[in-house]
């Protein structure tokens, strides 16, 4: 079975990124396997906006009762929901910036997660419409965060994949990147990389 690949990329450094670089990696090794495919989507190259009220409210409308603004306000999202119902793994290639996610990533995941499209609200709270899929998230980080409390992106984006039913997440560190530790961080990221795209 072919497993259908989205790669998310977020650095604001282009191909300086070490995030980046964790990327590409994943892609060059899952292009030695036959039976993966792989999409990617650069999120600074092809920036969304914030989030506004009248994209907001678009959603909310019968498809029948949208003005054509509201229509292609909306088809923004449907788009990414499309992408993204289309593909078995996401792969989260997030860099860490002042402590959380690069606002470019936030506003994609405030254009997926949907009520009445990923997530739904019962009276015991919100169930993710999205069950089946994984996650796969490579984290490049200037410090060392990893199990601190500094490290709120971790679980920010673990409740996320969760709300829309992805909860089967892993997560590969490349960490302490400014602090001299670079190449051996990125060596064992890499190889951390290596191991999932075999057990794909």
């Amino acid at each position: 079975m072919t497993t259908h690949a989205l790669v998310l990329t977020s650095s604001i450094l282009g191909q300086q990124g070490q995030s980046i670089a964790l990327a590409e990696h994943f892609k060059q090794r899952a292009a030695g396997r036959d039976d993966v495919r792989v999409t990617e989507r650069d999120l600074v190259a092809e920036a969304l906006p914030h989030l506004e009220a009248a994209e907001l409210s678009s959603w909310q409308l019968a498809v029948d009762e949208r003005t054509a603004e509201q229509r292609e306000l909306a088809a923004r999202s449907d788009r990414l929901l499309e992408e993204l119902r289309a593909h078995d793994l996401l792969v989260l290639a997030v860099p860490l910036y002042n402590l959380g996610i690069p606002s470019q990533l936030k506003a994609w995941f405030d254009r997926v997660l949907r009520a009445g499209e990923t997530f739904r609200y019962t009276e015991k709270g919100p169930q993710g419409l999205l069950e089946g899929k994984r996650a796969i998230i490579l984290a490049a980080r200037g410090g060392q965060y990893a199990g601190t409390e500094l490290d709120s992106q971790t679980p920010h984006l673990k409740a996320m994949l969760g709300l829309i039913g992805i909860t089967d997440v892993q997560v590969v560190y490349a960490e302490g990147l400014a602090m001299g530790h670079k190449d051996v961080a990125m060596t064992e990221a890499k190889q951390a990389i290596d191991g999932l795209v075999e057990r794909l």
